[in-house]
């Protein structure tokens, strides 16, 4: 498998390129063979998406600093808190406590994004209302995710290259497995060995797969309308639990503003916190517990493993990117009074600026807690699940141990933990700068964890399936990702008015307002420049330019297919010529004994 964004790593600074460096060749989890020969491709394709993930992270962090951070410092440093004097028509903001803060407090506010770290620059209303710095504020977003796509598209591309080579049937052969897969050019027993396990992990594939495609053309129109029908059932289960999980979901939102608003939650810190995180623990339980009931339904749908690893991982995406959708949306239906400007609480400026004075850090403290509560169930399952779970198999290797069962490295859950995670980030990058910052640490210490965990504890996972399927589904469903949290940054951008107390738009009446007052401040020539890339007249060229460009490329495509199917009869019949000529010469060879052995006697 190449090794992905090995050229964009040398725009990082040395440090970060140091770290990648060290991650991928001192490690070896996205080249060498140890990790492939183990536990199969699919944990090969989750390090290495892990460690694609951290150089974009490391890359969103860099442009955050030196687009966000470093105007505004060197403007000059805001304010230490917002003054409680400051209000106006639409409300009043004060991160300002007073009194000594007790340790406890601190490390609440630390979990939940609130007191010292409300007003850092961690959040959105930290940053002041300054013209150069809501420029840079707002193109920073925009570079990041067009960044993220681009790279992300080529790793895509780069997979589907795979897939198509190998699904198309070229590749799968058991004779290319016998013949050609061997690398003479290892040395050592261990490489040989891991080698030897590498080409039997893909032969146990291939046979498994050819097993069920061979039972299933057996079946008859009775057994097959049964697995249908079981199949249908099963999907109405997924469909009956994936409601009532985004219900709940959206339920806990609704139900942590009026718990708030009592008096014991707030004069006690501790069941302040758990109710500011009643979301988080609701979304991350829903995201515990229905992944083991996929993997529970899969095997009953009569699939091949590898179709079982798409459809687990097809019905997890969808719970927890759905799930973070919900989230927003009933975040949404709290800020915009539920799309209704007309409401009392909403009328005045927009939004609903009682209960949330500087909605876009209350936004941004969500993302802070959801990616804080991951980090802390992926430590709490490793600590208090799989170590313990792991000693107690090595203490009682009988019976209970077997009931236990072997700990599995599950790729699919894994890998989905991964893209949610990074989902959160995109969401939450635009409300909270430092999101990337916080991320980039999160997953290296995550790679250290899941590396000791993995040969620790873990065993391969039953259900197998291709490196190819893995090498670009999974860049596809992290596109997927990139895609829905592009939607509600976008919305907000456009359509949300931006909070009138907190913030670097203050004042606008919409947050992209800020490019066209800085556009209206350049050099007429500039501007005309500009105002002509919106117009119809430099559009229309464009759109006529790519779709003679698109044209070609698909003429040119076309014509590569039809050369390769060409090539593929030719090979087809120079194979059949050989097989031919082979059983002339045996022909002719018994012939000629025949002939030799009459005439001796």
């Amino acid at each position: 498998m190449e090794e992905e964004a090995s050229s964009p790593l040398q725009v990082l600074p040395q440090w970060s390129y140091r770290i990648l460096t060290h991650l991928g060749n001192c490690h070896g989890l996205c080249r060498q063979d140890g990790h492939t020969g183990q536990f199969g491709a699919g944990t090969e394709s989750y390090f290495s998406l892990l460690r694609f993930l951290l150089f974009l992270n490391m890359m969103a962090s860099v442009l955050e600093v030196c687009m966000t951070l470093l105007p505004t410092w060197l403007e000059g440093a805001p304010l230490e808190s917002p003054r409680p004097n400051i209000s106006s028509s639409c409300g009043s903001y004060s991160t300002h406590t007073q009194g000594l803060v007790s340790f406890p407090s601190q490390l609440f506010n630390l979990l939940s994004g609130e007191g010292y770290l409300e007003w850092s620059p961690l959040f959105y209303g930290f940053y002041p209302p300054r013209s150069n710095v809501a420029v840079t504020y707002l193109c920073s977003v925009f570079a990041i995710g067009l960044i993220c796509l681009l790279l992300i598209l080529h790793r895509s591309v780069s997979g589907l290259k795979q897939t198509l080579l190998a699904e198309s049937g070229a590749l799968t052969s058991y004779s290319h497995r016998v013949f050609s897969a061997w690398d003479f050019g290892l040395c050592g027993k261990e490489n040989v060995r891991l080698r030897q396990r590498i080409i039997l992990y893909e032969l146990q594939v291939e046979l498994e797969e050819a097993l069920v495609w061979r039972q299933a053309a057996t079946q008859t129109m009775g057994q097959r309308a049964k697995v249908w029908l079981v199949r249908l059932l099963l999907n109405l289960l997924v469909l009956a639990l994936l409601g009532a999980a985004f219900y709940g979901i959206y339920w806990a939102t609704g139900y942590t503003v009026d718990l708030q608003e009592m008096t014991l939650v707030q004069q006690t810190p501790l069941l302040k916190l758990v109710v500011d995180y009643l979301p988080s623990i609701f979304i991350s339980v829903v995201n515990f517990v229905l992944p083991f009931v996929f993997n529970f339904i899969a095997p009953l749908e009569g699939l091949t493993r590898s179709r079982q690893v798409v459809f687990i991982l097809l019905r997890t995406v969808f719970l927890r990117l759905a799930s973070l959708l919900v989230l927003l949306f009933s975040l949404w239906n709290q800020i915009t009074c539920g799309g209704d400007r007309e409401a009392e609480a909403c009328k005045t400026c927009g939004y609903n600026y009682k209960e949330l004075p500087c909605w876009e850090t209350r936004l941004g403290q969500e993302m802070y807690k959801l990616l804080v509560f991951d980090l802390l169930t992926g430590l709490a399952v490793m600590l208090f699940i799989q170590f313990p779970r792991k000693i107690f198999c090595g203490l009682c290797p009988g019976a209970l141990c077997r009931l236990a069962g072997n700990q599995e490295f599950q790729v699919p859950d894994e890998v989905l933990r991964l893209i949610y995670s990074q989902t959160v980030v995109w969401v939450g990058s635009f409300f909270c700068p430092l999101l990337p910052l916080l991320n980039t640490v999160k997953f290296l210490l995550l790679f250290y964890l899941k590396k000791l965990t993995l040969f620790s504890t873990c065993s391969p996972a039953s259900r197998t399936f291709r490196a190819s399927t893995a090498n670009f589904f999974f860049p596809v469903v992290l596109l997927l990702g990139l895609v829905l949290s592009a939607i509600p940054v976008l919305y907000s951008i456009f359509v949300i008015p931006p909070s009138k107390v907190c913030g670097p738009f203050q004042g606008k009446s919409s947050i992209w307002a800020q490019i066209p007052e800085s556009i209206e401040s350049l050099p007429q020539t500039a501007q005309n420049f500009l105002f002509f890339l919106g117009t119809q007249a430099f559009a229309i060229p464009l759109l006529l330019i790519s779709s003679i460009l698109m044209a070609y490329t698909v003429a040119l495509a076309n014509s590569y297919g039809r050369l390769i199917s060409e090539l593929k009869r030719q090979i087809e019949t120079e194979a059949r010529n050989k097989v031919f000529l082979a059983q002339r010469a045996v022909a002719l060879s018994s012939t000629n004994g025949l002939f030799d052995h009459v005439g001796s006697r």
